[in-house]
């Protein structure tokens, strides 16, 4: 072995080798490949040296030559280089001596290396310099199988470095690849396809992996080159015979399966395609799908016949003539079983979508007048691969009903697969219905009596098809029950379901009863085993939790469709829920799931709806609410003293027992009007009030614990919709507590419930807003920056989030006071100390905040203002210089500057709503500032922005007038006349 060999050597050695060592290789074989005659070298190499790694490197480095130096290298070089290669390529000049070696009888990385030489060869010079390249290889071929491999070698390399559209190209391969194909269809794609059935036909049985091999080379060329030339009398019955031999390998009847595919899919007109799909009798093969499903000629022959019925129901699509629509129709009819038998039991070939195919076969049934018997057959084998397709694998059966991390994966991951199925049994649906609802009753009563390993699998999948129909059904059609429905959900509600006890089976079961509640609300005789499913071990008492939390949910809405249905079963229903209800109320939250905590005030909210009906009698409606609010007061005090001394790790489970105890008493409340509590029964309304009393006592134990402030302030928004007026007494010393200390994500909430307080009560509640607004203002002005917040490209943190937050509640608040006749809180002697602050935060606001909605607000403000404080002209002022700084700062800077920015945008249509308010403002402020406004536009306005007099007047005129539409007109007029005259630069002041 010579230095190079040595090199090489070392650089392919796996094992351990001493890295200086290395180093110095590498560094020795790339001055190699930087020499002038390292082709000569190379060539030299691979006629003589036997070691394959030398053989490798000596073609990746000629690859390599040729792609960067090509240009620069002398027309004597590329070709020594040319028919070097080519030699080795053809064993041309090679005699059987052992001097020389073979390289096309090397290891297979070392004949695809030398293809990839030959390709890119191939790229640079066919046909101007190399015309006669595939010619001359064929000459060849008669050489025997080393030849003929690396001649499919070379075509398969073409494809895949150039041709084949698989991969993305860039537009100089795209070039390359033209002038490469029109020159082989012109010149030598005939003698090639010759010579594929020659050599198929020669070495079918000698040897079957040559054989594969050059059909799998044809069945890529078949997309580009004429199809007459392999869909022909010759080659298609070939094709068939090597497909149907049963004494033949798999790889060659998988290949010739390969190559049918080929000619099927060919990108053909479909008057051309549907005759050439009819000649080939694929019937022949159909029965090759039923054999072992995992071998891999079962695989081939499923994706040919899948193939084939997708290129048959695309010409049915895109065919219109009656003729064409029958026979398309007819090779459908004849091939849809066995894809319907593929689709069932074989691995179906990724780029083959069920979904999909079957989409478009049920779109071509939908204008048909009436469904024949054999497409109505269609139809069932299309749902039962639907209910195949969305059963679940067994092998995930414990870990999907313990919900652990692997079945959450597989619950997710069938979830996105399923969608789409499901979309088509909705289609079918609508197609088909009575089939559909059939096929879902046999598919239940199928999956009841089975008695397969499978059974829990199967009665998921059949109660996620009845789920999933209803989706598409009217609520008409539900009620009466259309179809074999008032069928279907009997036998749902009466039928004891094998593998209740697994989470999925359990809450598919539930979400089907929620579904149709509609039929049981037009038929009460089925509301006795609805509430027997829920309130039993199969819903709100099941083993599983995941299970009983969901059916506390269901529950709730179930109770809201059948309200006072429920009446006579109240007893009923509270004595299977009394475990329940004592263990929620009394149980210490450290044995209780946190997230369990919503979910378990369904129950409260579910019972509240039903003892809540004005057709409960009185007497028993205050004794079942006494049932439930006295033991979560109750609990309430217990934990409210306990929590006071309690230790650390103590003090978060009492806060939560507290927490839990005020959500369910929220919940409760929920169904209870204001008019029964209030007027009808009185006592309920007492009752309640109480809670309210406990209420303050939370505030004041424990006013900074926030999960308790939080649920707090969600149970006053609910009391005041439950209590009304009667709520009014307890208001200041809550909302004082509330306000103490508060932070501004605290004060977000305050405000709220404030904006909810005024809605309800507006003049009723002044006196309260009269203390409490100067210590809102006080709070907030404080910590709101004066200027704007940053840009959405600039960093936000949290707390400059609830800022913001915090500023748009602000600006509600203001604009709820403000729209409800309380404008005079701000006149309050301890309000005025922020009157200055307010009104200057709004007119900037007005004028440049990026939210349009917020800016519109605001002006909204200053309209009401306006009316409320100012009486008509010439009268004493009731806010002294309220009208001056409305005619000079909010008339010009927001009705003038700000409307002239380019960033008002009179396309966008919360901007036009912004443009309409201030159009207003300008006429409210005319009606009643006078000719002071007037003026102001005309001597100061107006001229500040260079706007010319005779628009000046023109506008002012328009303003005197009383059509606001043509007013808004003329006004946008002359901005947009302003803006081109002054390029819309100007300085807000």
């Amino acid at each position: 072995m010579d230095d190079i060999e040595n090199a090489i050597l070392i650089i392919f050695e796996s094992g351990p080798v001493d890295a200086s060592l290395k180093s110095q290789a590498v560094s020795y074989c790339q001055q190699i490949k930087e020499t002038q005659d390292v082709c000569r070298i190379c060539i030299q190499k691979l006629w003589f040296c036997k070691l394959v790694q030398v053989q490798f490197w000596c073609l990746q480095t000629l690859q390599d030559v040729l792609k960067v130096r090509y240009g620069s290298m002398s027309l004597e070089e590329r070709s020594f280089v040319r028919s070097s290669v080519f030699s080795m390529a053809c064993l041309e000049g090679v005699g059987d001596g052992e001097s020389v070696v073979r390289v096309v009888e090397g290891p297979v990385f070392v004949k695809n290396k030398l293809a990839q030489v030959l390709v890119t060869l191939i790229c640079f010079e066919y046909p101007l310099v190399w015309s006669n390249v595939f010619v001359d290889f064929m000459g060849h071929l008669s050489k025997g199988g080393a030849v003929i491999d690396m001649f499919c070698r070379v075509l398969n390399g073409l494809d895949d470095e150039l041709i084949s559209l698989d991969y993305p190209r860039s537009s100089e391969e795209v070039v390359v690849a033209a002038r490469v194909k029109d020159a082989m269809r012109q010149q030598c794609v005939p003698q090639i396809a010759r010579a594929w059935y020659d050599i198929v036909s020669l070495y079918r049985n000698s040897d079957p992996d040559l054989s594969a091999t050059v059909l799998d080379c044809m069945r890529r060329f078949v997309s580009w080159i004429d199809i007459n030339l392999v869909a022909n009398d010759a080659f298609v019955p070939l094709l068939f015979e090597l497909i149907l031999s049963e004494g033949l390998a798999d790889q060659v009847r998988g290949a010739a399966a390969g190559c049918v595919l080929a000619i099927v899919g060919k990108r053909m007109e479909p008057h051309l395609k549907l005759p050439l799909l009819k000649t080939l009798q694929i019937s022949r093969v159909f029965g090759l799908v039923s054999e072992d499903a995992d071998s891999e000629l079962v695989s081939e022959v499923s994706g040919l016949v899948t193939g084939y019925a997708v290129e048959v129901l695309e010409c049915h699509k895109r065919l219109n003539s009656e003729e064409t629509k029958a026979v398309s129709m007819d090779l459908l009819n004849e091939v849809l079983p066995s894809v319907f038998y593929v689709m069932r039991n074989c691995e179906v070939d990724s780029t083959f979508s069920i979904v999909q195919f079957l989409m478009g076969y049920v779109s071509t049934l939908k204008g048909l007048p009436a469904l024949k018997e054999k497409q109505l057959l269609h139809i069932t084998q299309i749902l039962e691969v639907i209910r195949i397709q969305i059963c679940y694998d067994p092998m995930y059966r414990n870990s999907l009903n313990a919900l652990d991390k692997i079945g959450l994966e597989e619950e997710d991951r069938m979830s996105e697969f399923r969608k789409d199925l499901f979309v088509l049994l909705r289609t079918v649906g609508r197609v088909a219905p009575e089939v559909t609802q059939h096929f879902i009753r046999n598919a239940l009563a199928n999956a009841v009596e089975s008695s397969s390993e499978r059974n829990i699998e199967e009665v998921e999948a059949a109660l996620s098809l009845l789920y999933s129909f209803g989706e598409s059904m009217t609520e008409e059609a539900m009620k009466a029950g259309s179809g074999c429905l008032s069928e279907l959900i009997p036998m749902l509600l009466t039928t004891n379901f094998p593998g209740h006890s697994h989470r999925l089976v359990a809450l598919v079961y539930l979400e089907n009863i929620t579904r149709y509640m509609k039929f049981i609300q037009e038929n009460s005789q089925y509301i006795p085993n609805v509430l027997g499913a829920f309130l039993d071990e199969r819903g709100l008492h099941h083993q599983n939790i995941h299970v009983s939390r969901r059916a506390y949910y269901l529950f709730m809405r179930v109770v809201k469709l059948l309200k006072s249905k429920l009446v006579p079963y109240i007893d009923n229903i509270l004595q299977n829920l009394q475990d329940m209800l004592s263990q929620l109320t009394t149980m210490n939250f450290a044995s209780r799931e946190i997230s369990g905590t919503e979910a378990a005030s369904h129950i409260f909210e579910a019972i509240g709806l039903i003892i809540g009906l004005e057709d409960v009698p009185a007497d028993k409606q205050s004794d079942y609410l006494s049932i439930l609010l006295i033991p979560l007061c109750q609990q309430i005090e217990k934990e409210l003293m306990e929590a006071k001394v309690a230790s650390g790790e103590d003090f978060p489970v009492k806060i939560a027992n507290i927490q839990f105890s005020i959500v369910a008493i929220n919940a409760l409340s929920k169904g209870f009007s204001e008019r029964l509590v209030t007027v009808s029964r009185p006592r309920i309304g007492i009752m309640f009030k109480k809670t309210l009393d406990v209420l303050l006592r939370i505030l004041i134990e424990f006013p900074k614990v926030e999960p308790l402030r939080s649920k707090v302030i969600s149970l006053i928004h609910r009391m005041v919709e439950t209590l009304g007026a009667s709520v009014l007494p307890y208001l200041p010393t809550a909302l004082e507590q509330l306000l103490a200390d508060s932070e501004p994500k605290e004060m977000v909430g305050f405000l709220v419930l404030l904006n909810q307080l005024i809605c309800k009560f507006s003049n009723s509640l002044r006196g309260i807003l009269e203390e409490v607004y100067p210590v809102v203002a006080g709070r907030i002005f404080s910590v709101i920056p004066k200027d704007d917040f940053p840009s959405r490209h600039e960093a936000v943190t949290e707390e400059m989030r609830e800022l913001i937050e915090l500023q748009r509640t602000l600006y509600t608040f203001l604009h709820v006071m403000a729209t409800h006749d309380l404008s005079s809180v701000f006149l309050t002697p301890k309000s005025m100390a922020y009157f200055r602050t307010m009104m200057q935060l709004l007119l900037n606001t007005a004028c440049t905040h990026k939210d349009i909605t917020v800016r519109k607000a605001c002006v909204q403000i200053f309209i009401r203002l306006i009316e409320d404080w100012c009486p008509k002209p010439y009268t004493e002022e009731k806010v002294p210089g309220f009208q001056d700084f409305m005619i000079k700062c909010f008339a010009t800077n927001c009705c003038l500057l700000s409307v002239l920015d380019k960033s008002f945008d009179f396309n966008d249509a919360n901007t036009q709503g912004l443009f309409g308010e201030i159009i207003k403002a300008q006429k409210v402020m005319y009606e009643k500032f006078g000719n002071a406004f007037l003026m102001h536009l005309m001597s100061e306005a107006f001229p500040s922005a260079n706007c010319p007099q005779d628009l000046a007047e023109q506008y002012c005129q328009k303003l005197q007038g009383n059509e606001i539409g043509g007013l808004k007109l003329c006004y946008q007029s002359l901005i947009k006349n302003l803006r081109l005259q002054q390029n819309g630069s100007h300085v807000l002041r």
